[in-house]
């Protein structure tokens, strides 16, 4: 990895960001702001982010063009950027250096005492801001990088202190073998990401290599219940706390676990014999179990009061596209979620069934060719848990169709399925077929959330 480091970088340097409008890049922007570089990006629409950066100095050009690099001293870019993008084939002719988006911010840490990396193929997001709330609620003025947004901080980013720094570590392209951080929490590990990981050893591997980056002051928090997440600690060399719910013999366990009407879990947290707190959580499901654990298992390493621990946890009703409520029509709710794995969409749905509604229809849209075909019997299986289901075209994100997977395929594998190639057809069919007392979900990774919004008759902004 690049040894890049912040002193390359003088107060008051100049930084182009190509795909600023991203939630990790627009969040990353506004810290080198903050810490006095002047910023410039570009991205190929504009948004409430681009806007946001707008308001704070930073020149947005909307599309992405060679003549938008204006001799800064520095451009960042993110992990999608191809090598033929314009902008970095002329930042490239005119020898301006090059960082990836997580090597800059790892660049950063240098800055700040105690990065907290929470790392995981599930529940980065959650577990990254209950962490967060509960840091506020024991007002050690953190500085925070959610990979979502966050209603207590009004976005996905607060600028704090240099002391803590709860932060999102993707292992997307490795991207995280670039962060050095105090503490570092790996909620699971599973297949994901196939268009660059060659399979689940190579993943393993990976999260090692960023197990071991983790400071020898600081330690590694865990999910034991997770096999793989095991695995990735054996031999590694640093001080590994672990926690669970099956687990007996974990550091930090969950007992007594009940959940009310709404699916949401109250439970005790023992440490060894010590019980530490009693938590009432204002999220649905288990999977929120674990990952409020690791939160737990955080802030006792970190000396946090427990009760700052159950304030915080309490505070967390979810961040946006996370079991999102959106609204309701004609007495079904609406609800949005990020889910676009299948174990994702399984703890989604099955949260969902466990509140015990008449229907419950799920419109979904595939996240990428590559992880649609390398997954689509794990989908069919998880998505066979709704009642009834709905398969919009395959979001491409950063990928092209190369003909050898389709939406259709995935939904002949699912009893009962209907696949949809055009979203206000989709609309039209809910609105007529939904009744009193069902609940939608509208779940992916891209642009399936309008469904729902258009359906409870708001815009993205409400």
């Amino acid at each position: 990895m690049s040894e890049f480091s912040i002193s390359e970088l003088p107060k008051g340097a100049s930084v182009h960001m190509i795909g600023i409008g991203g939630i990790s890049m627009s969040a990353l922007a506004s810290m080198l702001v903050h810490l006095g570089y002047t910023v410039s990006g570009s991205d190929m629409r504009k948004s409430e982010m681009t806007d946001e950066l707008e308001a704070k100095g930073v020149k947005i050009t909307i599309g992405q063009r060679a003549e938008n690099i204006c001799s800064p001293d520095l451009v960042c870019y993110t992990a999608a950027i191809s090598d033929d993008n314009p902008e970095m084939l002329a930042a490239r002719r005119a020898g301006i250096p090059c960082v990836e988006r997580a090597e800059l911010l790892g660049a950063i840490m240098e800055l700040y005492e105690r990065p907290i990396a929470v790392a995981g193929t599930h529940g980065k997001t959650t577990t990254t801001s209950m962490l967060a709330l509960v840091l506020l609620a024991a007002d050690t003025d953190p500085t925070i990088m959610v990979g979502g947004e966050l209603p207590q901080i009004g976005g996905n980013i607060r600028i704090g202190g240099r002391d803590f720094l709860p932060f999102e570590a993707c292992e997307y392209v490795e991207s995280f073998l670039h962060f050095k951080p105090y503490l570092s929490i790996i909620t699971n590990v599973e297949e994901d990401h196939l268009d660059y990981f060659s399979g689940l050893t190579h993943i393993i591997s990976s999260f090692r290599k960023f197990a071991r980056l983790t400071s020898q002051f600081g330690c590694i928090i865990v999910c034991s219940d997770d096999k793989n997440a095991c695995e990735v600690v054996q031999n590694v060399d640093k001080k590994v706390l672990k926690y669970g719910i099956n687990d007996k013999n974990a550091d930090y366990l969950a007992k007594n676990i009940e959940f009310d009407d709404r699916g949401c879990a109250s439970f005790e947290v023992f440490c060894g014999e010590k019980k530490l707190l009693k938590v009432k959580l204002n999220v649905p499901g288990r999977h929120n179990v674990l990952n409020a654990l690791a939160v737990t298992a955080a802030a006792d390493f970190l000396k946090i009061d427990m009760r700052y621990v159950g304030e915080g946890l309490a505070q967390f009703g979810g961040t946006k596209r996370r079991f999102e409520h959106i609204g309701e029509i004609g007495g079904c709710e609406i609800i949005d979620d990020y889910a676009h794995h299948p174990t994702e969409i399984c703890a989604t749905i099955s949260c969902a069934k466990a509140m015990g509604r008449k229907q419950v229809w799920v419109v979904f849209q595939p996240h990428t060719y590559s992880r649609t075909k390398a997954l689509l019997d794990d989908f069919a299986k998880a998505l066979a848990i709704a009642d009834r289901v709905m398969i919009c075209d395959v979001y491409p994100a950063r990928e092209k169709y190369d003909g050898t997977i389709h939406s259709c395929d995935l939904a002949i594998k699912i009893p009962g399925a209907v696949y949809m190639n055009d979203m206000n057809a989709a609309e039209r069919y809910i609105a007529d077929n939904v009744g009193e007392g069902d609940m939608l979900i509208t779940m992916g990774a891209g642009d399936v959330w309008k469904i729902g919004y258009d359906l409870a008759g708001k815009n993205e902004r409400d």
